[in-house]
């Protein structure tokens, strides 16, 4: 990846514009990263990769709902009067 700081890519616009279809470039301000400047298939490219995450997060969390809910009904399933009665009483 190419560096150049904020004043080159002022006055290099148009080269820099050419050379990001070749790979990203960082820009600098004051010897820190300011911005990247990616060309339009790696922008999608990262756009993609975005909401694919996205997706895998919601499906996780969908999922782990869905395994709590089942945990909780089947405990609650398996729990009689009885055994209430019997819980209750060993308390005591």
């Amino acid at each position: 990846m190419i560096t150049v700081t904020s004043v080159e890519a002022q006055n290099r616009f148009g080269e820099l514009i050419d050379r990001v279809q070749r790979e990203p470039i960082e820009v600098t301000c004051r010897g820190r990263t300011a911005a990247f400047v990616v060309s339009e298939f790696d922008m999608q490219e990262l756009r993609s990769l975005h909401q694919r995450r996205e997706a895998a997060a919601r499906w996780y969390s969908s999922y782990r709902q869905r395994i709590v809910e089942h945990e909780s009904n089947q405990s609650t399933a398996e729990l009689t009067d009885s055994a209430v009665n019997e819980l209750v009483h060993a308390l005591r």
